[in-house]
């Protein structure tokens, strides 16, 4: 569910049905440190390696809280919840995506990697009264920004207060400079900074990517 570096078809983020045995394969990637290997497939987002941006966020972005909940919002094969979910054991981490196919692949990673914590579910599925710690996403920019918007407000409302001093905590999203992250830091500053108590700041910048932190 995550913007791709070139334009795909729409339904690159709408896909419901689980790739099959033949569709699937795996490849070598790098996680929380290790060298691991997990299963992939088209009709996700970047089927194949880590995406820039999303190496972006890893690398530019503190370890997660130790204990809580996370949330990978638009998980897509998962690298940001299996990252997450190795860092921090101790922590139950929600791998959200509406790519049916997305969340059958995280689940046999989390499997593959013997990790209990992770929990790859459809956004409605999250219950109501869970609040979150970290957020960690590389967010679909190209679903438009009603879209991407209304995913910000839901989930950044359910975003736990930041204790003084803690460096992990809140929202952490990458998006490309190009794409628009410094109109869509100010969207989040003047549409949801007083409704949600909530402020935003540039992180870091690389690559052509911003890293943006949204604290409540």
């Amino acid at each position: 569910m995550n913007h791709p570096d070139v334009p795909e078809p729409a339904d690159h983020y709408f896909t419901a049905r689980p790739a099959s045995a033949e569709e699937r394969r795996t490849v070598a990637v790098r996680l929380a440190g290790r060298d691991v290997e997990v299963e992939v497939a088209s009709g996700v987002f970047s089927p194949g390696r880590v995406d820039l941006g999303t190496q972006v966020l890893l690398r530019e972005t503190p370890p997660p809280p130790a204990t809580g909940h996370l949330l990978d919002l638009g998980c897509g094969w998962g690298p940001l919840a299996l990252t997450m979910a190795l860092e921090a054991p101790g922590a139950t981490v929600w791998a959200v995506d509406v790519n049916e196919r997305a969340l059958d692949l995280v689940r046999r990673n989390a499997a593959r990697l013997g990790l209990e914590n992770v929990r790859a579910c459809l956004p409605d599925d999250v219950p109501a009264d869970v609040t979150v710690a970290a957020l960690w996403s590389n967010p679909p920019i190209r679903v438009g920004k009603d879209v991407l918007h209304g995913m910000l407000r839901t989930w950044l409302a359910r975003l736990a207060p930041v204790a003084p001093g803690d460096p992990a905590g809140g929202a952490w999203l990458v998006v490309q400079r190009n794409l628009g992250a410094d109109s869509l830091a100010r969207w989040v500053d003047a549409e949801l900074g007083a409704p949600l108590g909530v402020a935003v700041e540039r992180a870091a910048s690389a690559k052509g990517y911003r890293v943006l932190r949204i604290t409540r």
